[in-house]
């Protein structure tokens, strides 16, 4: 049975003029004689007002309440793409998470599908039928709604290709697939054809928005071959895949960057056994991401500065936290906002001598500070300054000939 999972985001279905042209999208794939799953996210913008009603009624709404509303949104894109499909002459139904099922595990607002009941959806296609099947959501043992986390319904997409044995997953967004840097900052980025899960999941951590790393890793750990591409163009789109099966890789395949990072250092944290992790333990029971992470101790030994990365939404809390800390002793704390990461990501690197000369060399020919820097296999990032973000694109890109 040569099945195809066509996954629809919010921007995709984001009105009934876009539902339409969705419905025509699906229609090719059956006259290609393939059996088509659709799953859809919820109309563009109807999530962030539902949450927005759940504060309005209580800043501390239950977990498992707003899995029960965030998850409508879901349920009213895919009875309208049914609802066109039966229109069109096709035999077409919505399916609801808790219908097929898909089971879920971990906690509400963040689970994780771990089944996929595929009889009643197997015999439904075997009948002809085109099922449309609410992204983001599931049930769990209790018999309660949940909702997958952000990047949900890509989540749902990858997972039913791997339960069902799909030939394709194919997500459907509002660019033509994966570029190597973003376009709205640059407008030389060029898309990429193919890209490693490896590398899309760094790109995705370090702030590219097309998809979650969450559902890239799910796609990296069960080999689902994913083509992202635009619902508004025919043209193709980035297919992400395992390393081996990209021929003549680059060395660098894309540059990320962010906007909304802070740097906090410590100055003068006295040294000793365990220090660190009575810094960042208050923060991690607290949820707050630290990201970058440098330490440079003092010549006699008994005093350290310690230099961090978080989102800037954290500052505040973080700022709260440190302070409140009895088992950390420091002669300053100082917070800067205006940083950006910029990161430069490639399975190319791993073999290939000379990158990190490369880039550190590109950025002070423009004169651009680095601040800290943070490296892995295949990435490197660098702190700097946020006004020195489009000039650190630009000289990168060029570096290493990402527009050609």
């Amino acid at each position: 049975m040569k099945i195809v999972v066509l996954k629809f985001g919010g921007s995709s279905v984001g009105s009934i003029k876009k539902i339409i042209k969705v419905a025509e999208i699906i229609k090719t794939y059956k006259k290609k004689k393939y059996n088509v799953i659709v799953v859809s996210s919820a109309m563009s913008g109807v999530t962030n007002e539902l949450v927005k009603k759940s504060k309005g009624i209580s800043e501390n709404f239950s977990d498992e309440e707003y899995d029960v509303l965030v998850s409508s949104g879901e349920q009213v894109a895919c009875s309208l793409i049914a609802g066109r499909l039966i229109h069109e002459g096709f035999k077409s139904r919505s399916w609801l998470a808790w219908q097929i099922p898909i089971v879920t595990k971990g906690l509400h607002k963040n689970s994780r599908i771990s089944l996929i009941n595929k009889k009643k959806i197997l015999k439904y296609i075997g009948e002809g039928g085109i099922p449309i099947i609410t992204g983001f959501q599931g049930i769990d043992n209790h018999q309660r709604i949940t909702t997958v986390g952000r990047g949900g319904s890509d989540a749902t997409a990858i997972m039913i290709a791997k339960f069902l044995n799909a030939e394709k997953c194919i997500i459907y967004t509002d660019v033509e697939g994966i570029y190597t840097t973003d376009p709205n900052k640059f407008k030389k980025a060029k898309k990429i054809k193919t890209i490693s899960y490896e590398e899309m999941l760094e790109m995705a951590s370090l702030g590219a928005k097309v998809m979650q790393p969450e559902s890239i890793q799910d796609a990296r750990l069960n080999r689902i071959d994913i083509e992202v591409k635009s619902s508004f163009s025919k043209k193709s789109g980035t297919l992400i895949t395992k390393r081996s099966n990209i021929i003549n890789n680059k060395m660098i395949t894309g540059i990320s960057s962010t906007h909304n990072d802070a740097k906090v250092s410590l100055i003068g944290v006295k040294d000793k056994p365990g220090v660190a992790a009575s810094i960042f333990k208050p923060l991690s029971k607290k949820s707050i991401n630290v990201d970058m992470v440098v330490q440079n101790v003092s010549p006699n030994g008994k005093e350290t500065d310690l230099t961090f990365t978080i989102k800037k939404d954290d500052l505040n809390k973080t700022k709260k936290i440190i302070l409140d800390n009895k088992d950390i002793k420091f002669r300053n704390l100082i917070f800067k906002k205006g940083v950006s990461k910029i990161s430069i990501i490639g399975v190319g690197m791993v073999t290939t001598p000379g990158v990190t000369f490369r880039m550190f060399q590109a950025l002070a020919s423009q004169k651009i500070n680095i601040q800290v820097i943070s490296t892995s296999e295949i990435k490197i990032s660098v702190l700097i300054d946020q006004r020195d973000t489009k000039k650190a694109l630009t000289v990168l890109h060029k570096e290493f000939e990402l527009d050609k």
